[in-house]
């Protein structure tokens, strides 16, 4: 059985694949004969077949996950000697890494916020319009593009090339700037400016998931508030502070937390489109590179403690709003 811990060909991780796969049929399949035999099983057999399952997937393929990269952060590269908060004082102390935190900290506050606004403004301005449908879909298409596929094609918007080599630009926003008669700029280049640039990119992608989530809710206000609210003489502005902004509140909640929560664990836009460099890495990225590209196994081990973390404040601040929701209904 050695083999199977220790499988480095192919092959035997192939087999290892297949036992596992066969393993938890077996498993699966002795738990639904015992739960669901003709007669009645003991109280404790229900329990154990419906929530067995379920905690053994966290505690293995969560809960020791976790604790084991908590206990390689303080150890060094090899995972042999141990290093105490070496590696946390080298995240928080160094100059680079403090710039990878200060560009996560940009992706968290300006995604969510903006992507939210921006969605609940477009589901607000074609909520009952004629063309709605249509105006969704074009909004929501690029929640169906992949990270990767976004970041090639907003690559391509970006790209340079020198003016005055007398070359056609490739990239469309430095073709606007030429016709303008502007100079053509390397927006993935020049710091600060390109982590806004590659947060833009978010915000395109995550505005039609918030346009979406918000529309929904903005369609279950019932009609007799609506109009109640209307007989008061309230009307646009006054309508949508008073009665659509109050009773979309669940939902804005979990749309900010979800956005900043996938935002927060960011890496296929930065890295397909500048690789991190530049001044643009954040955390995320910097621990696949630690971690993987420069072997630095205990470094990276402590930018992922890093990022979970900075996610727990988020989901815990998620479940206090949707228990106040809970409270007031």
């Amino acid at each position: 059985m050695d083999w199977l811990l220790h499988a480095d060909t192919t092959t035997e991780k192939l087999l290892v694949m297949v036992v596992a796969i066969l393993l938890f049929v077996a498993v699966m399949s002795i738990i639904l004969f015992a739960v669901d035999r003709p007669k009645s099983p003991p109280r404790w057999i229900v329990t154990v077949g419906f929530l067995g399952p379920a905690l053994l997937l966290i505690l293995f393929g969560l809960v020791y996950p976790g604790l084991r990269t908590i206990y390689s952060s303080f150890f060094d590269r090899n995972g042999q000697n141990f290093v105490g908060f070496d590696n946390y004082a080298k995240a928080f102390g160094q100059d680079q890494f403090q710039q990878v935190l200060t560009n996560t900290a940009l992706w968290v506050i300006l995604v969510p916020l903006v992507s939210t606004f921006l969605g609940l403004l477009y589901a607000v301005l074609v909520d009952r319009t004629r063309f709605e449908k249509l105006a969704k879909v074009l909004i929501f298409l690029p929640m169906a593009i992949s990270m990767v596929g976004a970041g090639i094609i907003w690559k391509f918007v970006y790209e340079f090339r020198p003016a005055q080599q007398n070359i056609p630009q490739v990239g469309l926003l430095n073709q606007i700037l030429v016709w303008l008669g502007l100079d053509p700029q390397q927006f993935l280049l020049n710091q600060p400016l390109n982590t806004f640039f590659l947060i833009a990119v978010m915000i395109w992608i995550q505005t039609g998931f918030a346009m979406t989530i918000l529309s929904a809710a903005i369609k279950a206000i019932p009609d007799d508030i609506v109009e109640a609210a209307r007989l008061d003489g309230l009307s646009g502005v006054g309508m949508f502070r008073s009665i659509t902004v109050p009773s979309i509140r669940p939902a804005l909640v979990v749309v900010v937390t979800t956005i900043a929560m996938g935002t927060l664990k960011v890496f296929d836009i930065v890295r397909t489109m500048t690789g991190g460099n530049y001044g643009t890495s954040v955390v995320a990225n910097e621990f696949y590179t630690q971690s993987f590209r420069q072997n630095e196994q205990g470094f990276g081990a402590a930018l992922a403690v890093v990022l979970f973390v900075f996610v727990i404040p988020i989901v815990m601040y998620n479940v206090r709003q949707l228990r106040i929701t809970e409270e007031i209904r």
